[in-house]
């Protein structure tokens, strides 16, 4: 009985971490695919290069596939390091997630103004060389949400030194016509929209950020359970041995041998 609720625990947790560590995989590959091959996903903030999209990926697949990796070994080879190693691993990534979230709330607004000012700052290396990837970015961003600047169309003027914007800021959208001063550009900035569509869709960021602490939580259930079944068992084992051995010392010598 004991021994079947231990390989069902073992299954659970292995085929539960090779999905983890299957979609590891997958976010990794995309995130070197990102790296190599497309600079549009660069990062909007010159306090912070390194802090790109491919970047973003990378690490969080990487993460995930290290977290995967060891709660499938560990629940294989039922090795109660590993496992620990494991739940140690969720334990941490859990508190800081919950850390982060708790400063971000209590910060919201210092957060919200030190964001704009950073990414203000980065508008000033969007026609500077070997930043191509900062400016497709800005396209992209200003074409799909219809969107100009951080805060307005304005923000472009102080960045770039001249009032002019990128082309991508005009509603009409033609070769330099963001130079052309009497046309209409995109009212609302960038930096609006983003958070307009946050608050749109806070229902199901919120889901899917219940969906992930639920996930965690259960790895780390799966990781405790398997570990004290493996505890138990080899606890039990070492009566059992323990008790045979106890029993043929009090045997006599030509009892034994039969």
């Amino acid at each position: 009985m004991a021994r079947g609720c231990l390989c069902c625990v073992k299954y659970m947790m292995f085929l539960f971490n090779l999905l983890f560590w299957l979609s590891g995989c997958g976010l990794l590959g995309v995130g070197i695919w990102l790296s190599v091959s497309q600079g549009s996903f660069a990062t909007f903030s010159p306090s912070f290069p390194s802090l790109s999209a491919a970047n973003l990926v990378i690490t969080l697949g990487s993460v995930i596939m290290v977290t995967g990796f060891l709660g499938c070994l560990g629940a294989i080879k039922e090795n109660k390091c590993l496992l620990l190693s494991f739940f140690i691993v969720l334990l941490i990534i859990l508190l800081a997630e919950l850390i982060m979230l708790i400063l971000f709330f209590v910060y919201t607004d210092k957060v919200s103004e030190n964001a704009k000012q950073d990414l203000k700052d980065g508008l000033r290396l969007y026609n500077t060389e070997n930043n191509i990837g900062l400016r497709n970015a800005w396209n992209i961003i200003q074409a799909e949400w219809q969107c100009c600047g951080v805060t307005g169309h304005t923000d472009w003027h102080d960045a770039l030194q001249e009032k002019t914007v990128p082309d991508r800021c005009c509603q009409e959208h033609y070769r330099e016509c963001g130079r052309n001063t009497t046309n209409v550009f995109w009212s609302q900035g960038c930096y609006e929209k983003v958070e307009e569509w946050l608050y749109d869709n806070k229902h199901l960021l919120g889901t899917i950020a219940m969906c992930v602490l639920v996930l965690q939580l259960l790895g780390m259930a799966f990781s405790m359970t398997l570990y004290q079944q493996i505890h138990r068992a080899g606890k039990n084992a070492s009566v059992l041995l323990g008790g045979k051995r106890a029993v043929l010392l009090r045997l006599p010598s030509g009892k034994r041998g039969r």
